[in-house]
């Protein structure tokens, strides 16, 4: 099937591209024309001091196919950017920038944290792709753009508006996965327009390797997300929003089946997920507008864990103002901000209540046409840890009409502590004893980033560097649960980045590779690699795109060998290698779509078991997950249109 599909887009693909088609330059300056919105005042990516990521359109339209539940394949895309399974035994996972600790990077839906100040390791698998306009990614420290949450970096999700054509997908795929989306838009004469959202997902239980435990947890989910638009014509705007998302989860050992030491272990989670938010923007004078954000989010997990049954509640309500201007070559943004951050569970000693008011400021200049400078800064007041100051300074040099541009980038943040680290997001809260005595985080990361771009090349490199002071561990207690502690030492990582992208007509090469020397201190003197991030990673991808037509595509990617601890069949993974392709043929109406992911197999069972010979740390069953655990897999939809 996958070789007719192939062969049928070839035959289509090979009569040329579609006279629609931009040019190369035209594609590569769509690019840089992207406004951007996580800087709190829109500018377009090629005027901005801040190093900016954004994935378009194009390239959520690509992968919205691969994984079309969850965001995990189009992030990935990315370097420096990686998905951790932090919770591998019911597919929880969370994200990684340039190698800083998952739970410090900043997730927003459209400028909003409607997933939480802190996500749980569930929240972006069960996040779709289908109503994205683009991915907004700020690498480092913004914690003077967004707070205590922001000391890794921001994830900010914009959604596409009622513009969008509307678009229904099923999907079926090879390990018992299925999945049903709608994205519809209203639009009329009036100033209001609106979308909605609605999906129903279901996967299979799978144990691939066939061990008697669950290698692909079953889920079922479903959300529904509106969404409204109001816009007059005296530069006023309203953005309205909600969502809730039900799902359960399934894992742990098969019906009838029991783990080393005679004992069934089962692994079960129920979701309930609500929010809602709303953006207000008033032109207020010439060249002064308000911007309001007010949200409100709780997420209510229920999780079994072996003998552990755990309920927890995690609430967030953020109220924000801001005014912001631009005159005599400045752009500045003033704002106040309140947050309340609350985890409640039937766990002693690890609940919080934080509530956080902050002011920040940000003001961008430009002395000269090929000189431009931006700072940032924010001061909060945490109620249990005190007042925080958090500085950013960025700067651009790009002279007009030039193929080159470098952009420096220091800046400073923190992170009070919450019970949500990897190995506390593995095994549940129960694993876990009271807090205390515990410190908050502090971290600076720089950066020095280069382009160059000229006739559908473009080149992107980057250094950088990040230090995290008393970073939070999880050390193991005597009766084998998880102490959280600050460690004796800094966490640091310094690393690397390139990413090359061709654009020739209906053919689209990228290539990237990342490098990461992340360490951390676990004794006094003793320093040693950061577990589960790679070294070098690398990704080979080619695209042919006819527009009209369809496309196809293959990708190669390869992961480093990582460092594990506490396993106990290994002390460093093995580096492995993905290859996968796809393709779509669109017919008048619809589209269907074909792709085969990791044809080269990858599994980590194929190495060793998943399954502990005894319990590990935490009462932990299974091993950490360093390389896929599904293997090769086909998948099969149609898009409407």
């Amino acid at each position: 099937m996958a070789a007719f599909l192939l062969a049928f887009g070839f035959a289509h693909l090979a009569t040329g591209a579609s006279p629609s088609e931009p040019p190369d330059e035209e594609i590569a300056d769509s690019l840089d024309a992207i406004s951007v919105t996580a800087t709190r005042y829109p500018t377009l990516i090629r005027d901005e001091p801040l190093h900016i990521e954004a994935v378009p359109a194009e390239e959520i339209a690509e992968n919205l196919t691969v994984q079309p539940g969850n965001l995990s394949s189009l992030l990935n895309e990315l370097p420096g950017v990686r998905i951790q399974q932090t919770a591998p035994g019911l597919g929880g996972a969370g994200v990684e920038l340039r190698g800083m600790p998952t739970h410090q990077t900043l997730v927003l839906t459209d400028g909003l944290p409607l997933l939480g100040d802190e996500p749980d390791a569930f929240s972006l698998m069960q996040t779709l792709p289908l109503d994205l306009a683009r991915v907004e990614v700020i690498k480092g420290a913004a914690s003077a753009l967004y707070g205590g949450s922001a000391l890794g970096g921001v994830l900010n999700l914009v959604s596409k508006t009622a513009a969008a054509a509307p678009q229904l997908l099923a999907n079926v795929s090879s390990r018992g996965g299925r999945d049903l989306e709608g994205f519809f838009t209203e639009k009329g004469s009036s100033a209001w327009s609106g979308t909605l959202t609605a999906s129903a997902h279901d996967q299979s239980t799978e144990d691939i390797s066939a061990e008697g435990w669950t290698d692909l947890p079953g889920y079922q989910r479903y959300s529904l997300q509106p969404k409204a638009w109001w816009h007059a014509d005296e530069g006023r705007s309203l953005f309205l929003t909600a969502g809730i998302t039900e799902e359960s989860r399934d894992g742990g050992t098969l019906p009838g089946r029991v783990l080393p030491d005679g004992m069934s272990f089962p692994e079960d989670l129920e979701t309930h997920r609500f929010y809602g938010g709303a953006v207000s923007h008033w032109i207020v004078d010439d060249g002064l507008a308000s911007t309001g954000e007010l949200s409100a989010a709780s997420s209510r997990l229920d999780r079994t864990f072996g003998a552990e049954r755990v309920a927890s509640t995690e609430s967030n309500v953020l109220v924000e103002e801001a005014l912001s201007g631009s005159a005599h070559g400045q752009a500045w943004v003033l704002g106040l901000a309140f947050e309340h951050d609350a985890l409640s569970s039937d766990v002693p000693g690890v609940n919080y209540n934080y509530n956080v008011p902050g002011v920040f400021a940000q003001d961008e200049t430009s002395p000269t046409p090929w000189l431009r400078f931006a700072g940032s800064a924010r001061l909060d007041g945490n109620n249990e840890y005190g007042a925080f100051f958090s500085p950013r300074a960025s700067a651009l040099l790009h002279a007009p009409q030039s193929a080159w541009s470098l952009r420096a980038s220091l800046g400073g943040g923190y992170a009070v502590p919450t019970p949500f680290v990897d190995e506390i997001d593995a095994t549940g809260l129960g694993s876990l004893l009271p807090l205390r005595g515990l410190h908050v985080e502090r971290g600076n990361t720089a950066s020095l980033d280069g382009k160059w771009a000229s006739e559908g090349w473009e080149v992107n490199a980057s250094v950088f560097e990040s230090e995290i002071r008393s970073p939070l561990q999880a050390e193991i207690a005597p009766d084998a649960k998880f102490e959280l502690v600050n460690a004796p030492g800094p966490r640091r990582t310094p690393g690397a980045e390139v990413l090359i992208h061709r654009v020739a007509g209906p053919l689209q090469v990228i290539g990237s590779w990342s490098y990461l020397e992340a360490t951390e201190v676990v004794a006094p003197g003793l320093r040693q690699d950061v577990p589960l991030i790679p070294r070098h990673a690398a990704e080979l991808g080619a695209i042919l795109d006819s527009g009209q037509r369809g496309r196809i595509g293959a990708e190669l990617g390869y992961t480093g060998r990582q460092a594990l601890y506490e396993d106990p069949y290994r002390s460093a993974s093995e580096p492995y290698v993905e290859f996968s392709v796809l393709g779509e043929i669109h017919f008048r109406g619809f589209s269907i779509y074909m792709n085969a992911i990791n044809l080269t197999d990858v599994r980590q069972t194929r190495f060793e078991p998943l399954v502990r010979p005894t319990l590990g740390p935490g009462g932990n069953p299974i091993t950490d997950v360093w390389a896929p655990l599904d293997g090769r897999t086909f998948n099969l939809g149609v898009k409407i249109p």
